[in-house]
């Protein structure tokens, strides 16, 4: 007779099912080239505009103190036209990672389909355009999370500032409309 249970689960090494990842790229701010994860990739545009509201607060102090408008508008164009170079670089680089060439970044011109950038993960491994995006380090979970949160805390904001205004406007309107319909019967009788 045999030691051995028939019932025993098989025992096997799964390891070499998943190629594991020695090598990631270096992420690139000021690149086309290389790739960019998706949390990376909010937490980039996060920070860019974090320091674009700050640029345009110093920019209309001093405009506010000059008493110039030509000039903040001109001073403005110079923050944007950056952050617009700058947030094209980080598309193009994330679509690098879902394994789609640069020129898709187009395709966000289209209402709603920039989400994809957001909500479609990367290739796994190394594709076509370079070795994976590395870990997340904990300050791009922060700043990447920091939009989302920041996003659904000013939605919140708004509503709890809207929905009293429009029932106060509701409100007002049906008392306006009651008081026509009262006065009605009275300018007829005259």
């Amino acid at each position: 007779m045999s030691a051995v249970n028939p019932y025993t689960p098989p025992r096997a090494t799964v390891d070499d099912i998943h190629e594991r990842v020695t090598e990631f790229s270096t992420p690139k701010v000021w690149s086309i080239s290389g790739r960019l994860g998706r949390l990376r990739y909010m937490a980039y545009l996060v920070i860019a505009t974090l320091i674009m509201y700050a640029a345009l607060a110093v920019i209309g102090i001093v405009a506010a103190v000059a008493r110039s408008g030509g000039a903040m508008f001109a001073l403005m164009g110079l923050v944007y036209i950056p952050i617009v170079v700058l947030s094209v670089m980080l598309m193009i680089q994330r679509s690098h990672d879902m394994g789609w060439s640069g020129w898709t970044v187009l395709l966000a011109i289209i209402p709603l389909v920039g989400l994809i950038w957001i909500f479609k993960a990367g290739t796994p491994g190394a594709n076509a355009y370079g070795a994976p995006p590395p870990p997340n380090t904990t300050v791009v979970k922060v700043f990447g999370l920091f939009g989302p949160v920041i996003g659904i805390a000013l939605i919140g904001i708004l509503a709890a500032i809207a929905l009293p205004a429009y029932q106060g406007y509701v409100m007002r309107a049906k008392a306006a409309q009651m008081q026509q319909q009262q006065s009605a019967p009275q300018q007829q009788q005259q």
